[in-house]
């Protein structure tokens, strides 16, 4: 927790990485697997922080978690426990356990919910969902107390198509009496490969147009082995290590399907790619990056989680480009930093881009104005969360001199074996 990364930046970096399974896949699948009484195997589990935090919270309502390679043995024969802990407030998987708890304890409890700070992310959705579903859910010392007899079946709508909320129906639904419909839904791959590992379970899940998912639920879920999907947020994060850099990464393992949009992103800023049987190789097309207009939006939009480190990489590219923020309304703090390094970067409230945006006039500072290509030099830069850290190891890349990063347990969270990584790709790098 006290080590710092030092980085000489001002190289190529190339070489080749394999992309770990998907943090955000991977861990929802650990509490999906709270639902069955009966073993599961998650087969390309990758080994990061959010992955013992999560095992953490699990062991302590029951579950049995072995480790084999790559391989995660679960098994909750018995719930023991009805209390999700956290082991920190940057991690808020904890509210994803009320449905499993309620299903087979009838009782749950959760303490107030953390986060990474990029902006509020409210768990109403969730609770409200629950309570039309049935539950009786209190909120009591900042966290909540939840009772049900047995959940039914409902019609929902959201708001907004939170991931959070869609993954908590979804669990709540499969088991509950009747059917569920949910309208306006995610549909990101994450979840997609959620629903398919619980159709492996005996769930009864049905994605139709226009966002919506119909669940009939079944008596009991049975256990499986399920292989986790490559994880597309670090496989764009090496790819864009590669181009801001002007090296040649390939990333085994990414996958075109879930990197469409991406892809299509970085060859408009003059980024090129190839896509190869066992991954994606990325690099320049020319030595001018350009610039581009930008909106985050849910998938198959353009992932918030992909924002903060291609601004990095537009801080290069000849003119001024502009990145709206539709997704979370906080997630432009990391810039500051860029500023030090160098960068010419502001950031304002109003609404730069085409897309509907829910923070239109409420003062939300969630556009940026990037104008480059400007040089950047070495900083002393405190890592605030996991994909602004990435932001930063790339500023650091690009940079002349040695940065040094602290808070590099965020990195750890999120990217599996990244020091390892680093060293694969011709990172000139220090741990202390």
């Amino acid at each position: 927790m006290n080590q710092h990364l030092s980085l000489r930046g001002g190289r190529p970096l190339s070489g080749h990485v394999s992309v770990g399974g998907a943090k955000n896949a991977a861990t929802k699948m650990m509490i999906a697997s709270l639902l069955t009484d009966e073993p599961v195997v998650l087969d390309n589990c990758p080994e990061i922080a959010d992955v013992e935090i999560t095992t953490e919270l699990i062991q302590n309502l029951g579950t049995t978690v072995n480790r084999n390679g790559g391989s995660l043995h679960l098994h909750t024969p018995k719930i023991t426990g009805t209390t999700a802990r956290r082991k920190t407030r940057t991690n808020r998987i904890s509210i994803l356990a009320l449905s499993p708890l309620l299903h087979r304890a009838g009782e749950a409890e959760l303490p107030g919910v953390g986060g990474d700070v990029i902006g509020p992310r409210p768990v109403n959705f969730h609770i409200e969902a629950l309570r039309q579903m049935g539950a009786v859910i209190d909120e009591v010392d900042g966290g909540y107390k939840a009772k049900s007899k047995g959940l039914h079946g409902t019609s929902l709508a959201l708001a907004y198509p939170s991931v959070g909320a869609t993954e908590s129906i979804i669990l709540a639904a499969v088991l509950a009496k009747g059917r569920t419909h949910l309208e306006n839904a995610a549909v990101e791959p994450e979840i997609v490969d959620l629903v398919k590992f619980l159709q492996r379970m005996g769930a009864i899940i049905e994605f139709g147009a226009n966002r919506t998912v119909t669940i009939d639920g079944v008596s009991r879920l049975h256990g499986t082995r399920y292989s986790v999907l490559p994880d597309r947020l670090e496989a764009a994060s090496f790819g864009l290590l590669a181009l801001a850099t002007g090296g040649e990464i390939t990333v085994n393992g990414a996958n075109q399907n879930e990197l469409m949009t991406f892809l299509n992103t970085i060859r408009r800023i003059g980024g090129d790619y190839v896509v190869g049987d066992e991954g994606i190789t990325f690099r320049r097309s020319n030595h001018k990056l350009h610039s581009i207009e930008l909106e985050t939006d849910t998938y198959p939009g353009f992932a918030t989680d992909w924002q903060q480190p291609t601004v990095v990489l537009l801080t290069q590219a000849e003119g001024l480009s502009v990145v709206h923020e539709t997704v979370y309304e906080d997630r432009f703090g990391y810039t500051e930093t860029l500023r030090e390094m160098g960068a010419e970067i502001g950031v304002f409230n109003k609404c730069l881009g085409e897309l509907p945006c829910r923070y239109h006039g409420r003062g939300e500072r969630h556009s940026a104005v990037i104008n480059g290509p400007t040089p950047l030099h070495a900083a002393n830069i405190e890592i605030p969360d996991i994909r602004a850290g990435m932001a930063h190891v790339i500023a650091a890349a690009i940079a002349e001199g040695t940065s040094n990063l602290t808070g590099i347990d965020h990195l750890e969270r999120g990217y599996e074996k990244f020091w390892y990584k680093l060293t694969a790709i011709g990172a000139d790098f220090s741990l202390k």
